[in-house]
C-alpha cells in the first residue's frame, strides 16, 4: 500500500481507496491523535465542495475526529481558502477540505491545514500517514467518556465574506461595475457573488446550480468559453472564472479574451510595486510560468524567482525570500499580506482593484503587463514514472528541441503529482514552432512511458 499524500493532499476516485469512507475515517482519527496533548481537546474545521461524494467523506472525517476525542466543526460547502482562514481565525488546531479542486465530480480529495492556516508540512503529513497505515488507531481510541462532539458552523460563510471585503481598498467602489462570474458549480457558488454584490458590483452569475455531478463540467477556470460569451453579451468589464474549490482564478477581459494566471500576477505585481508594497520587489512563480513573465518582470524592475511546481513550494519560497506575492499560471495566487494560501475570490478582488486604480480596461492592462510567448502543454498518460533524467530517449528529445529553440524558448517535462500523467510543456517564438516541438517530445514520452 503506497503513501497517502501527493503534491496537494490525498486524491483519488471517490468510493475507492484512498478516497473511501474507511480511509477518511482513519485520517480524521490520525489527525486528532497527532494533535492530542494533556488537557487539550483538538478542534478541527471540516469543509467541502459540491461533489456527491462529499457527504460520505464529510461524515467519515467527522466520525474519525469525534471517535478520537476531538471536536469537529462542520462548515459545509465552502472554498478551500475559507477553511484555511477559519482554521486560523478560530484558533482551531487543524482544518480539512474535501475537494479534488479542478478535477471532475468522480474524483475527490482531502486537503489538510495546520492551525496557522498553512498546508501541512512533509513531517506532519508523514506522521498522519504512519498512523493511518500502521493499523494501530483502533487501539488508541479513548473510552466513551472521552469521545468528542460535532457542531455545524452556520455563520462560517458570513465570516469569510467579511474577511474578503476587508481586503478590498476602502477608497474604491464597485458601484456601476458589471462583473460576470463562472462559479464552476462548485464551492464558490454562494460566497463569490455575495462578496461582489455587497461591494456594489452588478453581478451576472453562470454555472451556479450544483447537483453533485456537474462541478467543473465544461465550466470554471479551465473552460472559459461560456464566461467569455456572457461577458460580451452583458457588457461586463471583467469575467471571473473560479475552479471547483475556489483557490484559483482565471479572468476574461471585456472583449471576451482569456487572461492567464501569469498576466494576473504581473498586473498585481506592478500595482504593489507602484504602491511600495511589493516587498523586496520580488515575485515568486513556478518553473511553469510563461517566459514572457520573466521578461516583463525584468523590464518592470521586479525580481523573479521560479520555484518548483506546487503552491506549497511557492509559499515556502515566498516566506524564505521575503515575498508577499506569488503564484502559478493556473491562477493559484497567494497574497501573503492577506492570506496564507491561494484564494480565487481574494485574487479577483485585487485584480478589480488594480483595474479601478488604473482606470483602464482589463484588455489594455493585460497587454501592458506582459507579452505571452506561445506555449503548448501536452499531457501523456503513463504506466510508470522513472526520473526524467534517467530516460535517455526523453533527454535526447529535450536537448534537440532546446538546441533548435536556441534561447528563444524552453522545454519542461515533468510528472503530475496527482495523476498518472507526464506533462510536456514547450514555449517558443511562434505557435508553429512551439506545436512542432511539443508534439515531437510528447511522441517520445508516449513511446517510452505510455500505457
Amino acid at each position: 500500500m503506497g503513501r497517502l499524500f501527493g503534491t496537494d493532499g490525498i486524491r483519488g476516485e471517490a468510493n475507492r481507496y484512498p478516497m473511501d469512507a474507511a480511509t477518511a475515517f482513519a485520517v480524521g482519527q490520525a489527525m486528532t491523535r497527532a494533535l492530542k496533548r494533556e488537557g487539550h481537546i483538538p478542534r478541527v474545521i471540516i469543509g467541502k465542495d459540491t461533489r456527491i461524494s462529499g457527504y460520505m467523506l464529510e461524515s467519515s472525517l467527522e466520525s474519525g475526529v469525534t471517535s478520537m476525542g476531538g471536536y469537529a466543526y462542520l462548515v459545509g460547502v465552502a472554498p478551500t481558502p475559507a477553511i484555511a482562514y477559519l482554521t486560523e481565525s478560530m484558533r482551531a488546531d487543524a482544518g480539512f477540505v474535501i475537494s479534488a479542486s479542478h478535477n471532475p465530480y468522480h474524483d475527490n480529495g482531502i486537503k489538510a491545514f495546520a492551525g496557522n492556516g498553512c498546508k501541512l508540512s512533509d513531517e506532519q503529513e508523514a506522521e498522519i500517514e504512519d498512523l493511518v497505515l500502521g493499523g494501530e488507531l483502533p487501539e488508541m481510541v479513548p473510552a466513551p467518556k472521552g469521545m468528542g462532539r460535532a457542531k455545524r458552523l452556520d455563520d462560517a460563510l458570513g465570516r469569510y465574506v467579511v474577511f474578503l471585503k476587508n481586503t478590498f481598498p476602502r477608497g474604491l467602489t464597485m458601484e456601476n461595475l458589471k462583473v460576470a462570474m463562472d462559479v464552476a458549480n462548485g464551492a464558490t457558488y454562494k460566497v463569490a457573488p455575495m462578496a461582489f454584490t455587497e461591494l456594489g458590483a452588478e453581478v451576472t452569475v453562470i454555472h451556479d446550480e450544483p447537483n453533485g455531478f456537474n462541478i467543473n463540467d465544461g465550466c470554471g477556470s479551465q473552460h472559459t468559453q461560456d464566461l467569455s460569451k456572457t461577458v460580451v453579451e452583458t457588457g461586463s468589464a471583467i469575467g471571473l472564472a473560479f475552479d471547483g474549490d475556489g483557490d484559483r482564478l482565471i479572468a476574461v477581459d471585456e472583449k471576451g479574451n482569456t487572461i492567464t494566471g501569469d498576466q494576473i500576477l504581473m498586473i498585481c505585481a506592478k500595482m504593489l510595486k507602484d504602491e511600495g508594497r511589493l516587498t523586496n520587489d520580488l515575485l515568486v512563480t513556478t518553473v511553469m510560468s510563461n517566459l514572457g513573465l520573466r521578461v516583463a518582470a525584468a523590464n518592470a524592475g521586479i525580481r523573479h524567482h521560479a520555484s518548483k511546481v506546487g503552491d506549497r513550494n511557492v509559499l515556502e519560497d515566498m516566506k524564505a525570500m521575503g515575498a508577499v506575492l506569488g503564484g502559478e499560471d493556473s491562477g493559484h495566487v497567494i497574497f501573503l499580506e492577506h492570506h496564507t494560501t491561494g484564494d480565487g475570490i481574494l485574487t479577483a478582488l485585487q485584480l478589480v482593484a488594480a483595474m479601478l486604480k488604473e482606470g483602464k480596461p482589463l484588455s489594455q492592462m493585460a497587454a501592458e503587463a506582459m507579452d505571452v510567448f506561445p506555449q503548448r502543454l501536452v499531457n501523456i498518460r503513463v504506466a510508470r514514472k522513472p526520473e526524467i533524467d534517467t530516460v535517455p530517449e526523453i533527454m535526447a528529445a529535450i536537448a534537440e528541441a532546446e538546441a533548435e529553440l536556441d534561447g528563444n524558448g524552453r522545454v519542461l517535462v515533468r510528472y503530475s503529482g496527482t495523476e498518472s500523467l507526464c506533462r510536456v510543456m514547450v514555449e517558443g517564438p511562434t505557435a508553429q514552432v512551439t506545436d512542432c516541438w511539443a508534439d515531437r517530445v510528447a511522441d517520445v514520452v508516449r513511446v517510452v512511458l505510455g500505457e
